[in-house]
């Protein structure tokens, strides 16, 4: 099942808000993950000091069909926070064909942030801004290795 959810990004007070947003919604955190538990190396730039703590991904489901999800901006990775383009749309399908069928169609015109490839945390993952300006993020869930 495909599924449309915000991803929603902040200047250094993510915990902060989405621990309100489940005094709110109330359920549990299935993620939390900093930029300091990323593994290093992989093409990835070192993380500051200064952003080790700063939170690279959150989630709180609020019903069967939605779940917010967020992380806090890095200057390691380029992300500056303007209000308004401080939330990105996120699919979530089950099967890399139809993420890479969103992808390429959603792109087009656009500018590809990071190019639809199999990530540390176990998905198959892309994002971009399509040529409307609109953040976009491609998700597959993929099953880890037992």
């Amino acid at each position: 099942m495909t599924t449309v959810n915000v991803y929603l990004t902040f200047n250094g007070n993510c915990l902060e808000a989405f621990n309100f947003y489940k005094s709110v919604f109330g359920g549990e955190f299935p993620y939390v993950g900093t930029f300091g538990e990323m593994p290093s190396g992989e093409g990835m730039p070192p993380v500051p000091d200064s952003e080790k703590d700063k939170i690279m991904h959150i989630s709180l489901p609020v019903s069967k069909e939605t779940t917010i999800m967020g992380s806090d901006s890095s200057e390691a990775f380029g992300q500056n926070i303007v209000a308004g383009n401080n939330f990105s749309i996120s699919i979530n399908t089950d099967s890399k064909e139809e993420a890479d069928r969103f992808f390429s169609g959603l792109s087009e015109g656009g500018e590809i942030t990071m190019p639809m490839n199999n990530t540390f945390w176990g998905a198959y993952f892309g994002m971009f801004t399509d040529k409307f300006g609109i953040n976009w993020m491609i998700n597959v869930d993929q099953k880890q290795p037992e």
